[in-house]
Formats: structure tokens, sequence, C-alpha cells
């Protein structure tokens, strides 16, 4: 088992900040690429520097506007296999770090960047965030009550899945096809294009059934008491998603209702079933329904805060919850490594830099004397 991790070898230059690219490089570094994220100071003031997703990673500050500061990109570049951005359309162009001024310096270049419309169409220059993506996707649409506004998630999908993680995946396609060919390419993210990549099972049940899937009310979302979250006596929640007949034909005979263990998907009977595992599920706690169904196959699960899912045993034994050592010498928990390797696992080995932390050293190791760097941090160039 190697503990270098499967990208060990590979550099990464991050230009990106708050959460799309930096999950990505996060992503990359915890299997073992060295990972530079490279800001300008001037983004301080917006008070977003997500630290948490810094682990295994450096940071420099740079400001790209300098000639002296494109300089030592271009230094950065010359040891780089990939390059981040999470700019609008054309800022890097205009920075003079585009793809086409880049792939010049080093031909093998991967370059990914990651937007909310892509590089081309007529969104391409629209400002968003997390909830304009998933709204123009028509995912939000299928998010909240019955009846009621959409609800924006509690957990940024579009940045994380539809940005950061489709921008992974096409990173390591690129170095894949790199091996054969031995060519560098442009990689267009765009988050809201990930989100429509959400639509397989909603498109294929409009497909089945010829009806426009509506909020809370589709195959896979409230309609039916088998894929449904009901409340306990104690004011909590569980979630059951009994789909196949037999995992559904379990639970209604544990609740002493066979009757209904045909009629799972009955419209005429579908109000009248809702309402009796509502009331069911009212007349017990959390815990006391635990001890019921935990040994049964039915697919049901405690619906948890985040500080539940901190604290259980399931996800500290998969190392979903680790502790790491700050800078300061404290120790706090973190999220762990989900994609799990067992020859090269990824890991957590640093904790998350501060900002600009490695400058200096970075300076040095590119060539740079230390009246060069005194310099640089005069005119302001990091």
């Amino acid at each position: 088992m190697s503990k270098l991790g499967s990208l060990s070898g590979i550099t990464v230059i991050d230009l990106s900040r708050l959460l799309p690219g930096p999950y990505c490089s996060m992503i990359l570094a915890d299997h073992g690429a060295r990972v530079i994220a490279v800001e300008s100071k001037r983004f301080l003031a917006d008070g977003l520097f997500f630290n948490i997703i810094n682990r295994n990673k450096e940071h420099m500050s740079l400001n790209l506007k300098t000639e002296q500061g494109r300089e030592i990109f271009f230094r950065l570049i010359q040891m780089a296999d990939v390059v981040l951005e999470g700019f609008r359309p054309g800022v890097v162009d205009k920075l003079g770090v585009g793809y086409e001024s880049v792939c010049k310096v080093n031909p093998k270049i991967i370059y990914c960047s990651i937007t909310g419309y892509g590089q081309n169409g007529p969104f391409r220059d629209r400002v968003g965030h997390d909830a304009n993506y998933l709204s123009y996707a028509g995912v939000l649409d299928l998010i909240g009550e019955k009846d009621h506004p959409p609800a924006i998630p509690g957990v940024q999908i579009a940045d994380i899945a539809g940005g950061g993680m489709n921008a992974a995946i096409g990173i390591l396609l690129a170095l894949f096809a790199r091996e054969k060919t031995g060519q560098g390419q442009y990689i267009d993210i765009s988050m809201t294009d990930g989100m429509v990549g959400f639509l397989p099972a909603v498109l294929f049940f409009r497909q089945l059934t010829g009806q426009e899937p509506r909020r809370a009310d589709g195959f896979l979302s409230h309609r039916y008491a088998c894929y449904n979250t009901y409340e306990t006596a104690d004011g909590q929640y569980l979630s059951i998603g009994a789909v196949e007949n037999r995992f559904w034909k379990q639970l209604c005979d544990i609740l002493e209702v066979p009757g209904y263990a045909e009629l799972q998907y009955d419209d005429q009977h579908r109000e009248e079933i809702l309402t009796f595992m509502r009331q069911t599920f009212k007349q017990k706690t959390l815990d006391q329904w635990d001890a019921i169904l935990a040994d049964h196959d039915i697919c049901w699960g405690r619906i948890q805060s985040l500080s539940e899912v901190l604290e259980d045993p399931l996800f500290q034994q998969r190392g979903m919850v680790v502790k790491i050592k700050g800078n300061d010498g404290n120790t706090s928990k973190t999220l762990g490594v989900p994609v799990k390797l067992s020859a090269t696992p990824g890991s957590v080995r640093t904790p998350p830099v501060e900002f600009g932390e490695s400058t200096t050293a970075i300076l040095r190791e590119l060539g740079y004397e230390e009246e060069q760097i005194k310099a640089f941090a005069e005119k302001e160039v990091f």
C-alpha cells in the first residue's frame, strides 16, 4: 500500500477560489497531487476564504495583474500538470494567463475552467451562485414541499457536484488521455450543465408516465408512502426508501398491515396509506424505531444532524470523520476522503494552510533570492 496517493507526482496550480474549484483541488490533493493554490490578497476583503478545503495544499498570494506576478506564475507553469480556474469567461485571457498563453509555455498542460454557465452560449457572462444554477437546470423546481415555493438545499449541490466533482472527473480523464497521447487539453465545466446531468431518473419517469414532474409529488419524491419521510414521537425524523416491493412488504409485515403490501403504488389508496404511516411512525421515538427496524431489509434511515453525523460510529469507522492537528497544535474533527482505493488510498495529511502561508517557500523553490522576494513584497506582487 502506497501512502503517496495515486496522483503522486502530479502538480496542480489552482487559481480558483470560494468552493467549486478548491473542492476539486482538495480531491486531487487528498489523493497525492501537489496543489499550489494561488490567490490575490484583494479577495480577502470578501471574507469567504474556505480554509477547511485547503488541507493537503500549499497556498501562495500572487497578484497576476503585475508583470512580475505573471512571471512567477509562468515559472510555476513549467513544473505544472494542471491549471484550475474559476473566473468569469475571458478573465484569465485578460490577465494573460489563459489556456492559449499557458499551453505555449507547457504544451502538455491540462487547463480546467469552472463557470456557472460555460464558456459559450447566451449565459456565458451571467453571474450566479448555487441556487441560480439549480434553478435554471430544473433541479430546484423539484425540491421542497408540494404546493409550497421551491426550497434551497442546505448544501451546495451545484458548486460541489456540478462544479468541483465534475472538474475532478474531467481532469482525471484528461490525465489518462495524456498518458496515451502525450497531449494536454482544455476542460470547460459548467455547473448548470452538471445539474442538468442530475436529471436522468426524472426524465425517465416523465417519458414513462407522460406527466411533468412536480415538486414532492414524484415516484421518488413523497408521492408514495414507500419513499417518504416521517416524524417520530420525539420530534425527530426517519426516511423510508422501500422502492422494491420485497422491502415494502417487509415493512408492511412489521407494522402489521400486510394488506398494504400489494397496494404500494395504488393511487386510489395512496392517501390512506400515507396517513397510516404518518400516524404509526409518530407513536414511537426514533431510537425505538431504530431498535425495531435495524435488523430488517427495509431501506430506512435516521435523518441526522451534522452534529450526529460527526459522532456517528459508522463514519468514524469508515474514515469519513477524522481528527487533524492544526498549526496551532489544537486537534479538531474534519471530513475524510470518500473515494477509497486499496493500493493508493487518499488521506488527510496536513491541516489547512493559511492565506499566502506558502508564498515565500515556493518563491525560494522557483529560484528567487531573498532580496527579490523582499522587493516583490514591497511592490505588492504578492
